[in-house]
């Protein structure tokens, strides 16, 4: 019987705030939840959760040399004047992090991908120019 070895275990506890926040009706505004790695348990964990945060504010909270995973559930206004609220997986992995976490980080990508369930992926590296309101409008427009 061949099994897939994974580097990250993405516990239940991760896959369950995933699934409730993948499902809850949205009418305005973006809504995040962050999952961190746990490095010493190699094991991910929920960081955060944010409801009604602007892209600016969510950039602010996140940490300038550590991975995160974000889910973000975006208020797209489409050029037709609909309202949908996709969801983005927001690949936070600044340059300046520590190589051993940005080794797991990106060995569990697509695991998280996967679980996540997201229609469009953003990477950020440079987190200084690399997560804009443009940036995700751009993204999920074209």
């Amino acid at each position: 019987m061949a099994s897939t070895a994974r580097t990250v275990d993405i516990n239940e506890d991760v896959t369950k705030a995933l699934r409730k926040f993948r499902f809850q009706r949205r009418s305005q505004g973006n809504a995040a939840i962050v999952i961190k790695i746990n490095k010493t348990a190699l094991k991910m964990v929920v960081d955060e959760e944010y409801d009604n945060i602007s892209i600016a504010d969510l950039v602010e909270e996140l940490p300038q040399n550590s991975p995160r995973y974000v889910v973000l559930s975006y208020e797209l206004k489409h050029r037709d004047g609909r309202t949908s609220f996709p969801l983005v997986l927001i690949n936070w992995a600044p340059s300046s992090s520590e190589t051993t976490m940005m080794t797991l980080h990106a060995s569990a990508l697509l695991d998280f991908q996967r679980v996540a369930e997201a229609n469009k992926t953003i990477e950020v590296r440079d987190v200084e120019e690399g997560l804009t309101k443009q940036i995700v409008d751009d993204k999920l427009l074209s």
